[in-house]
């Protein structure tokens, strides 16, 4: 069912398929390139001395028909045996490279694109974000964070979530909400286990502080939302940031409300087991339907990991909601 295949870059192309083990792709929404790791024995079938295995090579991985990994060996691990662990990342690896770049007026795409230029990176589908960022200086940044601020920006001022991934060679740009798997997970269909988790302790604020410089009066001023009840129920959970001096009070208070509206309130995640469904990534959502639980509505997928095994093919998932 999966085929491996391992291009030297010299005209050489091996099919690892029926030498291949232990074969795991990862993806992460946020900070991390997507993965493959698998092992490989080197001896028996391929006793061709043209044969050789390399840091920078190329794997491309299919299950039957189904385009899954693109990717460049990373690193290559060996003992005395035969077999050696392969690690392969997709091009958003390359993003990891850290530049100054200075946009002005710039939408979060547009901003991708001329990163992906820059660096010669393939890029195929990206949608157009909508919200135009007056300016961003980022002096020795790390391109993947660039990005991912851009992404931040455009979600903070426009209420639309993006998620950058790469897509089998060409890194591409979706709206999550135009990624939803047709399936569902849930008993009786495709699970096999889970766990949930409620929590205040990452990325949850009741108390919102925007803080304005102002250059004509030499004043800092500030635009506060707070919610006096979860205050009481949880203590005071701060988020204080500056927002652009062009802003005026009306805009100002927008941005207050969405930002209250996307963090104060618990963090409820997910870790599911479930078997194998490849439209399921990190940055897609998935239905969970868990009756005894009362679920029945999209989980919004951060990490995502799925294992092959001969015919075998199960994932596992950590979702959260949005």
């Amino acid at each position: 069912m999966i085929t491996i295949l391992l291009d030297n870059k010299n005209g050489n192309v091996w099919d690892l398929s029926q030498i291949a083990g232990d074969v795991t792709w990862k993806t992460s929404r946020i900070g991390r390139a997507g993965s493959l790791e698998f092992t490989v024995v080197t001896e028996g079938l391929y006793q061709s001395r043209a044969f050789a295995i390399n840091n920078g090579d190329i794997v491309q991985v299919r299950y039957g028909d189904k385009p899954v990994f693109h990717g460049y060996i990373f690193t290559l691990e060996g003992g005395s045996g035969e077999t050696v662990k392969v690690k392969a990342y997709d091009q958003i690896r390359y993003l990891m490279a850290s530049d100054t770049f200075i946009f002005k007026n710039k939408r979060a795409s547009e901003i991708i694109v001329e990163v992906a230029n820059k660096f010669k990176l393939k890029t195929g589908h990206i949608e157009t974000t909508p919200y135009l960022i007056p300016e961003m200086v980022e002096d020795g940044k790390k391109l993947l964070d660039i990005c991912n601020k851009a992404l931040d920006l455009t979600l903070i001022h426009g209420g639309k979530n993006y998620v950058l991934y790469d897509d089998f060679g060409a890194l591409a740009l979706r709206n999550i909400e135009d990624m939803v798997a047709d399936n569902y997970l849930g008993e009786g269909s495709l699970l096999t286990d889970y766990s949930t988790s409620l929590s205040i302790d990452q990325d949850t604020y009741n108390r919102i502080v925007l803080y304005q410089d102002n250059k004509k009066t030499g004043n800092r001023e500030l635009f506060i939302e707070q919610d006096a009840a979860n205050i009481a129920k949880w203590g005071m959970l701060q988020l204080y940031q500056s927002v652009d001096e062009k802003k005026n009070e009306g805009q100002i208070g927008e941005l207050l409300r969405m930002l209250s509206t996307l963090h104060n309130r618990e963090s409820k995640t997910m870790k599911l087991n479930a078997l194998g469904d490849l439209q399921v990534r990190a940055g897609s959502y998935i239905y969970v339907v868990i009756e005894r639980l009362g679920l029945n509505q999209p989980f919004l997928v951060d990490e995502c990991s799925h294992k092959f095994s001969g015919a075998l093919h199960t994932m596992a998932l950590d979702v959260k909601v949005i």
